[in-house]
């Protein structure tokens, strides 16, 4: 029995299949760690439920295998003899451990980077941190904080290769004649290609198209749960082509402009303003970080870590629901600064990214603004510089402008207290009117704040808390030093966050809480006030809701709407996504979709867990929804598709 077991599993195909099966089974075991390690973001699962994920996770994990063992595979199957020589087989033996190695790290890194951005890493992040000079630091001070997952990943390289070593191929293959050993040979490579094609297309039907990461909401009952049915690797695989948009035409050219269009044309009335303008995009800030906004929380006695911040909104115009269009920060830049939101991919870093755009900067440097982007990490960090060059910005200032090492806080920049002073200072020496954004760097991994303010800031229940105390105090700061300054009166300054990051309660832990950022204008001469309950708002928003303010008169371009303005109240809506899934939110309603189907809608007002999905006792409503996210997107695909994202190019 031994003797026919050793020659079964001495067969080198069959040593092929079982030694791809260990690589499955570490890719399930990562899959259950991601689970545990992040259970808070996964609210209501059942054991039954988790193990539905866990055998939709086997498809992904099958076509992951295949990518990631290709060379492997390819030299096993190859119907020539040398295949069977130790010397061989050695060589095959690096090319396994290496490559698996790899793929288990990107899976083992998600269990907590995951966290950060709640989806999957993909392709993307190697462009976006391309021209970081910190890359290795920033690696180095993650495996010091995360030495347990390190540590994890290397007991499971060391089980994969004890697990390989059992298993141990014939030296020599059972049949000896040529005629026979060739001709099996190519059969079994054929049906072993043919398997592997099946493995990656995620099933054999004539219809069937290579499985994409959007295929993982079939298995979930929540978008949210895509993160666990997905593996890292096979998020990466799918990403590494760019992303082309396909041309939709759900209306005609004359209808599809009454339902929704990106031309904005403002409604005459008095003559242009040259108010400065200042942007504070805030690293991390998610909404429930602000006291004020969520008094409901902890029994209406939540106080949040933002005291300034708090004093602010009282004398603001800000809303109740609020959203991000992306959940990175390179998506902020041009949802913010040019009113284009990001979906599949970065819009920067797309195949459209060199289309002509005319952002806020451009539009009002035409105006006489002079228009400065401020950054405190090492220029050309994230390509931040490269696209405030594109939206119009005539001048940058990083850490290089800074020109003091001595507040560089090791890892991401300039600390933000610093710099924020830096900022005031340099805004004095403009000519007026100007505008200045500033994008903060502080609140970030891992999570450190100077020396001098250990312990001053409360550390709440979330590495950021003390971090988001620090920014908030920088900010006061600023005003402190701002309010003096004679060009302090005459600006409108709007705060808003890139993304969240490390959510605390459970009702952000829903499809919401991940994109509700602050969005708040404040004007020192009293004139926007209030909190707005009942309309939305999204970073696309804050363009046209600039320009509007400033009583810009002419036609502009943004895929966003004016905030204050009550005129869109009618067809107004944001819109974000996240692993395949749209998210429209509109009234009390948010409605989530696929491209081809709709998924789901909630009233996230009465239902903020969102646990009743009312698309089946709604059809009227998602009739609404879906022609208004048809016509948002056949805008944006083809638009993107034409380069026609210019008034000039409508």
């Amino acid at each position: 029995m031994s003797k026919l077991l050793k020659s079964v599993f001495g067969n080198i195909y069959i040593a092929l299949i079982v030694r791809l099966l260990f690589v499955m089974l570490m890719f399930s075991i990562c899959r259950i760690l991601f689970y545990l390690f992040n259970t808070g973001l996964f609210s209501g699962m059942t054991a039954v439920h988790f193990f539905q994920l866990l055998r939709g996770g086997l498809k992904f994990d099958l076509a992951a295998v295949i990518y990631t063992n290709v060379l492997f595979i390819l030299g096993n199957i190859i119907p020539f003899r040398f295949r069977h020589a130790d010397g061989y087989q050695k060589r095959m033996k690096w090319i396994f451990g290496i490559t698996n190695a790899v793929a288990l790290a990107l899976n083992c890194i998600d269990i907590i980077y995951y966290r950060f951005t709640l989806r999957r890493t993909t392709w993307t992040v190697f462009r976006e941190f391309s021209n970081d000079k910190g890359n290795f630091s920033l690696m180095g001070q993650f495996i010091a904080d995360y030495w347990y997952i390190a540590l994890l990943w290397l007991v499971m390289v060391i089980m994969l290769m004890r697990l390989y070593r059992k298993i141990r191929i014939a030296p020599r293959p059972l049949v000896a004649s040529n005629y026979i050993y060739y001709p099996l040979c190519l059969v079994a490579m054929a049906a072993i290609t043919g398997l592997c094609i099946g493995g990656v297309r995620g099933g054999f039907a004539h219809s069937t198209r290579p499985i994409t990461i959007s295929n993982a909401a079939v298995y979930t009952d929540k978008p949210v749960e895509i993160g666990i049915v997905l593996n890292t690797p096979f998020s990466i695989y799918r990403t590494t082509k760019r992303i082309t948009y396909k041309r939709l035409n759900y209306y005609t050219p004359g209808d599809i402009d009454t339902l929704y269009s990106p031309v904005r044309i403002p409604a005459e009335g008095s003559g242009f303003r040259k108010k400065n303008v200042v942007i504070f995009i805030l690293e991390s800030m998610s909404r429930e970080n602000i006291g004020s906004l969520n008094r409901h929380l902890d029994g209406g006695n939540y106080k949040g870590y933002t005291p300034f911040l708090d004093s602010i909104v009282g004398s603001s115009y800000t809303f109740r629901h609020s959203f991000s269009n992306g959940l990175k920060s390179i998506d902020a830049m041009p949802s913010i600064l040019a009113g284009i939101p990001s979906f599949s991919e970065p819009y920067v870093l797309s195949v459209y990214a060199n289309n002509t755009v005319r952002g806020l900067a451009a539009i009002l440097s035409e105006n006489g603004y002079d228009c400065s982007f401020f950054h405190g990490a090492p220029n050309g960090s994230m390509g931040f510089d490269s696209f405030a060059k594109m939206a119009g910005f005539e001048h940058y200032y990083g850490k290089n402008e800074y020109g003091n090492d001595a507040d560089f806080d090791g890892m991401w920049g300039i600390w933000d207290e610093p710099f924020f002073q830096f900022f005031a200072s340099t805004l004095n020496e403009k000519q007026q009117p100007f505008l200045g954004t500033l994008f903060s760097v502080s609140s970030h991994h891992p999570f450190t704040i100077p020396r001098e303010y250990e312990d001053r800031f409360p550390k709440g229940t979330q590495q950021i808390h003390q971090c988001i105390g620090y920014t908030d105090m920088a900010l006061r700061r600023f005003f402190e030093t701002a309010s003096h300054m004679e060009w302090f009166a005459n600006t409108l300054f709007v705060f808003v966050a890139d993304h969240t990051n490390q959510l605390a309660y459970p009702e952000n832990h829903t499809a919401t809480g991940p994109f509700s950022v602050p969005i708040i204008f404040y004007d020192p001469s009293g004139e926007l006030q209030g909190l707005e309950t009942q309309r939305v708002a999204q970073q696309i928003d804050i363009m046209p809701t600039i320009l509007n303010y400033l009583h810009y008169n002419k036609p502009y371009f943004a895929f966003g709407f004016d905030a204050l303005d009550n005129s869109f109240d009618k067809n107004r809506f944001a819109i974000n996504h996240s692993n395949g899934i749209y998210q429209l939110y509109r009234d009390n309603y948010m409605f989530q979709t696929s491209i081809d189907s709709p998924v789901a809608l909630y009233n996230y007002n009465d239902d903020p867990m969102l646990t009743s999905n009312l698309v089946a006792e709604h059809p009227d409503v998602v009739k609404e929804f879906t022609m208004l996210f048809r016509a948002f997107m056949q805008q944006y695909n083809n638009r993107m598709i034409d380069n026609r994202l210019t008034v000039a190019g409508s």
